[in-house]
């Protein structure tokens, strides 16, 4: 799909939020096949309505539109998050134990782009919105990706983020990785 009218910013309203809930589940990992999910990555959290919209006002989502359309995203997770969304509890965790704590940092909590839209610099483009956005007030942008998403893991790493550990939770390898901003 060629894009015609694709901009960067910030989730405003809800019907932006919904947007994002209707992608996320489309990529969720318990809806695309195995191979799928090797081939294009793939989403592990489903957050709802409700906490995105929490995590929204605290700190607003980079979002891509083409026209109305939200096609990709990058979530914003303040530390006050750290305890809401369970599956995420062992990640603050380490990075409480093993950041520097003179350093502040945001989460990004997820990342997707829309199936017809991957392959065009839409995950660049939302990274770059991200720390035009954020970095006068963080030093680093976090996040994790599961061990076994390859794709997402090669991404990550070619825009600048880098290992700070790999840990189990829940049987899943974890690579906690970081993009200093500084």
């Amino acid at each position: 799909m060629a894009i015609q009218h694709l901009k960067y910013t910030i989730a405003t309203s809800d019907n932006e939020l919904e947007q994002i809930i209707l992608l996320q589940q489309k990529n969720l990992a318990a809806s695309i096949s195995k191979s799928e999910k090797e081939k294009e990555g793939f989403v592990t959290v489903e957050h709802d309505f409700n906490i995105l919209k929490k995590m929204n006002n605290q700190q607003p989502h980079i979002i891509a539109k083409d026209k109305d359309l939200v096609v990709g995203y990058t979530l914003c997770m303040t530390t006050d998050f750290g305890n809401d969304i369970t599956v995420l509890r062992p990640m603050f965790k380490k990075i409480e134990n093993s950041l520097d704590q003179a350093k502040s940092y945001i989460v990004m909590g997820q990342v997707c782009i829309d199936k017809e839209y991957r392959g065009q610099g839409i995950f660049r483009g939302l990274y770059q919105k991200m720390k035009i956005e954020l970095q006068e007030k963080y030093d680093l942008l976090i996040t994790e990706v599961a061990a076994n998403n390859l794709r997402s893991l090669h991404a990550h790493k070619a825009i600048g983020f880098e290992n700070m550990l790999v840990y189990k939770s829940d049987e899943i390898d974890w690579h906690l990785i970081s993009w200093n901003w500084e």
